[in-house]
């Protein structure tokens, strides 16, 4: 009897310890697309917020669907074409390219009307609605942008950007921050604000921005705000974000290690009560 009670015992205790497995779907752009695909980053990045997330909280198992260069529009057009499935857990980090293609941002109404795909607003509707239909139950994470400073793709100098400290169709990106906000508080579902709490700002996201001096045509490393407005030309420029320059993001816009460290970690804040 001793024995028995012994075991059970043991049991008890081996299954108060043992962490519910919990299935998670990361919807997102290339931020999160890049998990995969450090190839498409230079091999400046190691691995994305996700795996960093599942190697801190091994019981969590993720499905990546990033989808490189969409807005929430183009994900909510093919909402019901993604190959979605029933998981405990979805986050959706979208908006930054929402901002710079020119998307209307919409407001609260067109979240609270469902009044369709026109809209920002109305995009994180249909993509909600989207996720509760596969599990009304599921634990929703709103992602918002984070703050981007002039972007240059590391395999293409011809498609570039420049950053968020100036409108873009007459909206700021703090402005699709504060939606992604607006809708969590809404909804009353858990947010990850990296717009304004996660300390990766203009400041830090690149450590310089290596640019020809107009003035006498000699390579200068120029730090934030001091490059806004100096010209870069993609066909006869070197890169203008050397290894060193690399801070928070390796290209002006796309997280580094060390940015993504910062994402997982503000993540597993959250995840980690999911029991």
């Amino acid at each position: 009897m001793k024995r028995l009670l012994l075991i059970i015992l043991v049991a008890a205790i081996t299954t108060s310890f043992t962490k519910k497995e919990i299935t998670w779907t990361a919807i997102g752009d290339s931020i999160t697309y890049l998990n995969e695909h450090q190839d498409e980053t230079g091999n400046r990045i190691t691995k994305g917020y996700m795996t960093r997330v599942t190697e801190k909280l091994p019981y969590i198992h993720y499905t990546n669907q990033g989808h490189n260069g969409w807005t929430s529009g183009g994900i909510a057009k093919e909402i019901d074409n993604l190959g979605l499935t029933k998981t405990d857990v979805y986050s959706v980090f979208l908006g930054t390219n929402d901002w710079w293609a020119g998307r209307q941002l919409g407001t609260i109404d067109d979240y609270n009307n469902n009044t369709g795909n026109n809209t920002v607003y109305g995009s994180f509707r249909i993509i909600i609605n989207k996720i509760r239909s596969l599990n009304k139950d599921a634990k929703i994470i709103l992602i918002t942008p984070m703050q981007r400073l002039d972007f240059v793709y590391i395999n293409d100098m011809k498609n570039n950007a420049w950053g968020s400290y100036k409108a873009k169709n007459g909206q700021l990106l703090s402005q699709f921050a504060d939606a992604v906000i607006a809708i969590a508080k809404y909804e009353h579902i858990d947010l990850v604000d990296l717009y304004y709490k996660s300390g990766m700002n203009y400041t830090n996201l690149v450590n310089y921005k290596r640019l020809k001096d107009p003035q006498t045509g000699a390579y200068k490393n120029y730090v934030y705000p001091d490059f806004i407005g100096i010209p870069f030309n993609p066909v006869s420029d070197e890169y203008p974000y050397p290894l060193d320059s690399v801070n928070m993001t390796f290209d002006g816009l796309h997280p580094s290690d060390k940015g993504f460290s910062i994402i997982a970690n503000m993540l597993v804040k959250i995840m980690k009560n999911y029991q």
